[in-house]
């Protein structure tokens, strides 16, 4: 797909024909050229079982060719018709207390369930065999937003045979999964059920186990599809969702995706957040193509609330993934629906019609597009926050020692602090090798295997810093405490050990600690506050830069090597984590506040404006409100 794609999810099965002819010549209007068809169309494919129906999607498809816009062709397994469901009760989802759903909204499906399996891939066998060569297909979507959660007997035998082959014997997973607590000893793996409803506090590592179960379990459901759809030559991927409840390993699913593609839909502070969400899509991408997939045209969604975006404020989220790699913007939907589940879901053509500020907005953008060309991700990042699914599952798990315990604030927080410093880390996952950065951010990982630990450690040794917040390195893959006293298998690298952790209710003042002065002050002109989390820090090796009331480290520094480690045993404010960085190595970038500027290796910038004034310096030309431009470094 040559230059930058423009579009969206299209649902002609929602409108009359004839406004299928007014929508291709508002797309030609907006400088569309793909769009998504057919992601929940399956029960007008196939209206009953055995009988398809494709002659609506040909005129379709050979309408949008007529008029040099591509496909994006969905298989539409993520939303089963309702013959499906009366056909075969066994495969529609069963929730952890037992429940099985009924037809009446999306997913409803089980991911294990033979019948559904059979049903997706002959689906699937059927588009290809019918638009495989068809000349306005341009890429393959499979299914819509992995994540669907079941926990019926279809699944629970697929766990079983998952487990067998992670753990391979039940002495190997009773050992991994501690079974010795609470009688949980397992002698015969029939006895071993998904985590349902209990009367208690599951199982840690059974439930974490589950997660990867169900992440392996949905990339067989798309391996199935994509292995059906790529003999035809095309491209095929999946929109990935992004959130606690998805239980998905991106860093796993992207080795298997021909385009890393997202969904995007930031809520309370859009700027960050779009940032954060196209740094995590090109990092999973690893220097391959990605894609915005969806976003909102016109709204946010916030508390439950749709709040209507200021002017220019989609082009410049847009093109906060634009200069980050994406081949493109994408939209959920292109008209927004009239009835349906979804009806108040934003479109590009919202229920006002083309005579609409959000539709200008989306037909301006789209010349700004035409001109400019795809761009590589091509970033030579210094600083790399560690993101590691696992490790996000592990610390949703009850029973921890504190409920404001989370991995996605402090993981926000080091990517915020670096956004507002005009630096665009990577994210990594622990076991990559970041030898090739300068800083590396360990937010909370509370879950870390000896060979991760390891790997720090090496980068450390060898002149790295790394920046490791509370509560990390505690337990191992399978959730068991890594023993001799906190920070489990990130003790030696800090140079601390802790014996107690003392959860906060209210903020604490943290001093200037005893190390050397070989760094800046960190509390000199800036007020430190503790929140959330503090501990009984015992130095072995590590100076103390800042202290608790009561004398005790809070914040330390450790030599390792040629390399610095550092460990924040509490929570700061941005202001404050800001600092840390600072005093540990970090040089912000000489932008002004609210300008976004992305620096490519092969000279080009994208900068982006996200304030009310006029930019000057920045750019060749005055950087005007709520604008970006994209240029050449007169100096590379």
């Amino acid at each position: 797909m040559p230059g930058l794609r423009y579009g969206g999810d299209y649902n002609p099965e929602q409108w009359p024909e004839e406004v299928w002819h007014e929508d291709v010549r508002l797309m030609r209007e907006a400088g569309v050229n793909l769009v998504t068809i057919g992601v929940f169309s399956w029960s007008r494919l196939q209206p009953s079982p055995g009988a398809y129906d494709f002659a609506w999607l040909d005129r379709v498809l050979d309408l949008l060719h007529s008029h040099d816009i591509q496909v994006n062709l969905a298989t539409p397994t993520a939303s089963p018709p309702p013959w499906f469901g009366q056909a075969h009760p066994d495969s529609l989802t069963v929730t952890a207390d037992g429940v099985r759903l009924t037809h009446g909204s999306r997913d409803t499906y089980c991911v294990s369930a033979p019948p559904y399996r059979r049903a997706a891939r002959e689906l699937a066998a059927a588009l290809a065999d019918r638009y495989g060569e068809h000349p306005a297909l341009a890429l393959w979507h499979v299914h819509n937003e992995y994540g669907t959660w079941c926990h019926c007997d279809h699944v629970a035998a697929a766990f079983r045979n998952w487990l067998r082959e992670r753990h391979g014997s039940l002495a190997a997973l009773n050992e991994a999964w501690t079974t010795a607590f609470w009688s949980q000893h397992y002698s015969d793996w029939a006895q071993i059920t998904p985590p349902r409803k209990t009367q208690y506090l599951p199982n840690p590592a059974q439930a974490l186990d589950f997660r990867r179960f169900l992440s392996d379990e949905m990339l067989a459901c798309y391996r199935e599809q994509r292995d059906v759809l790529r003999p035809t030559g095309v491209p095929v991927t999946t929109n990935f969702v992004f959130g606690g409840w998805v239980p998905v390993d991106h860093w796993r699913w992207a080795e298997e995706v021909d385009l890393v593609a997202i969904d995007d839909y930031p809520s309370g502070n859009p700027e960050e957040e779009s940032a954060f969400a196209a740094d995590l899509a090109r990092s999973w991408a690893r220097g391959r193509d990605w894609l915005l997939m969806e976003q909102a045209a016109g709204v946010r969604y916030s508390g439950g609330r749709m709040i209507p975006k200021p002017a220019g404020a989609m082009a410049r989220h847009s093109m906060q993934h634009i200069a980050r790699g994406s081949r493109g913007v994408m939209f959920f939907q292109w008209r927004a629906s009239r009835g349906g589940a979804e009806q108040w879901h934003h479109g590009m053509v919202p229920h006002a019609g083309p005579d609409s500020r959000t539709f200008r907005e989306i037909s301006s953008f789209g010349r700004a597009l035409a001109g400019m060309p795809a761009h590589p991700p091509g970033i030579d990042a210094t600083v790399a926050i560690l993101w590691d699914y696992e490790a996000w599952w592990a610390l949703q798990s009850p029973g921890l020692p504190s409920p404001d315990l989370d991995y996605l604030a402090p993981i926000r927080q080091a990517h915020r602090t670096l956004w507002h410093r005009g630096i665009t880390p990577d994210f990594a996952h622990p076991s990559h090798d970041i030898s090739r950065y300068e800083m590396v951010l360990v937010p909370s990982l509370y879950l870390m295997s000896e060979e991760s630990a390891a790997n720090l450690t090496g980068f450390v040794r060898n002149g790295g810093t790394v920046v490791v917040s509370y509560f990390s390195g505690l337990v191992d893959e399978h959730c068991r405490v890594h023993l001799g006293g906190h920070p489990g298998c990130l003790r030696d690298l800090l140079g601390v050990s802790v014996d107690e952790f003392h959860p906060l209710t209210e903020p604490v003042a943290l001093s200037a600690g005893n190390a050397e002065p070989t760094h800046p002050d960190l509390t000199s002109g800036i007020t430190l506050t503790g929140t959330i989390w503090s501990e009984n820090i015992r130095l072995t090796s590590a100076d103390a830069v800042a202290t608790y009331p009561g004398g005790t480290p809070a914040i330390t520094r450790n030599r390792v090597g040629t390399g610095t480690a550092w460990y924040l045993s509490t929570r700061l404010d941005d202001d404050g984590y800001a600092a840390l960085l600072t005093t540990a190595g970090l040089s912000p970038a000489a932008t002004p506040p609210g300008v976004e500027i992305v620096r490519h290796r092969d000279g080009t910038v994208y900068a982006i404006n996200h304030t009310a004034d006029t930019i000057l310096g920045e750019t060749p030309e005055p950087l005007p409100p709520g604008g970006f431009a994209v240029f050449k470094d007169p100096c590379r």
